[in-house]
Order: structure tokens, then sequence, then C-alpha cells
């Protein structure tokens, strides 16, 4: 009978050893840490956008931006005054914790409160690897469907905040908003739904708000 190797175990073994090291880091600093998971399209860049926009007079905010290539997002957040570090994974579909400490390294995380983790658009891969983050949150747009949680409902059950963009492109699409919610709760009943737009600012209060709650809770 032949042998089975397990070739994932060990990498995961591996990375959960230095998202431990990393989380601890990031506690002795203060610092609040989202990883936001989501597929290409979705709107990650908008909404971390917007997110800063709500949260900058109260917290300092980094970013750091995952993609298997270009620097395109982390430019756009540069521009508009936040500091980002570009990690390209060179045909990876998600970030790996060795990946985030070097990045990392090139942070004064003595002067942040928040990292927002744009990771790589993708709703499998990166929902097995931890990234030392105090939490995850996904994005899933009204045009991708509202039958995504059906058929990628891991992405759903490990996010601590599902966020819903676009939805003012609802009356467009054939979007089940109520198949939907459903979906969301039946697999993961204690995750806030927040509905927002995030290039019109529609919605992006409340979800500021509760996660301005995390990051204090984390501080205090």
């Amino acid at each position: 009978m032949p042998k089975h190797i397990d070739m994932k175990q060990p990498i995961l073994d591996k990375n959960d050893a230095i998202a431990r090291e990393l989380r601890q880091r990031f506690a002795d600093a203060g610092v609040f840490v989202l990883d936001l998971l989501a597929s290409p399209g979705s709107g990650k860049t908008s909404t971390i956008l917007a997110t800063i926009d709500a949260l900058r007079d109260e917290f300092n905010i980094a970013v750091i931006e995952g993609d298997i290539a270009s620097s395109v997002d982390a430019e756009k957040i540069k521009a508009q005054g936040t500091a980002a570090v570009q990690i390209n994974t060179g045909g990876a579909c998600h970030l790996e914790s060795a990946m985030i400490r070097r990045a990392v390294d090139v942070l004064d995380l003595d002067r942040l409160d928040l990292i927002i983790i744009e990771n790589v658009g993708n709703l499998v891969c990166p929902t097995d690897f931890d990234l030392g983050e105090n939490m995850k949150a996904m994005i899933l747009s009204v045009p991708e469907g509202h039958d995504k949680p059906l058929k990628y409902p891991g992405v759903f059950q490990v996010s601590d905040a599902v966020i819903l963009n676009k939805a003012d492109t609802m009356p467009v699409f054939d979007f089940n908003e109520e198949a939907f919610t459903d979906s969301v709760r039946q697999l993961n009943p204690q995750a806030p739904l927040f509905k927002i737009s995030a290039t019109k600012g529609d919605g992006v209060d409340a979800w500021a708000v509760w996660l301005a709650d995390q990051i204090r809770a984390v501080q205090r």
C-alpha cells in the first residue's frame, strides 16, 4: 500500500509558528491587524481607502498590499498619505506569515494603531493561512452574485465580519439579498454583515464604527 505524504501540514505548521510570533509582536506594540479577504474586482482597495478616511482622525494606519504582481494598489494607498508596503507573491494565490514578517520589518509599529492587510484576490487559498491578525473580514461585491456563500463556504466561516460592497448596483444585477443574508447567517451567525458602497461612502460609517470598537478593545 503506498504511503501518503502530507505536504500541506508542514507548510501550515511553519506558517502558524511565525504567525504566533507576529501576533505577540503586534500585541506588544498595541497594533490591531485586519486581514481583508476578497476576490479580484470586489472593491478591496476602495473599501480600504474609505475605511482609512473614516478612521484616520483617531488611528494611525498602514496597509500591506498583497498581489501576484504590480504595485498599483499600494500606489493608490500612498497617494492618500498612508504608509503602504507592497508584497508581490510571484504567482502564489495567498499571503503567508513569513511574507508579512518581512513587510512588518519596514514599518514602525510603535507609531501605528491599525494595519490592514489586503490579501491576494482569492476566496479559497487565504483562508488556511494565519497571518498573526486580530481578525479576518471578507468582501463580496453584488456583481459576484448572491450564491457565493454556497460555493465558497470556508471564507465566510472564518471571517469575523462580512462586507457586501457595491450595494448601489443591486437594482442592476439579479442579486437576492435575502438569500445571501440567510446563507451567511447559516454559515456564520456571529459575524456582523455590513452593506456598503465604498466609492460613494454609503454604509461605510457603520463598518468603521464597528472596526474602531474592535481596535479600542485591543488597545485597552
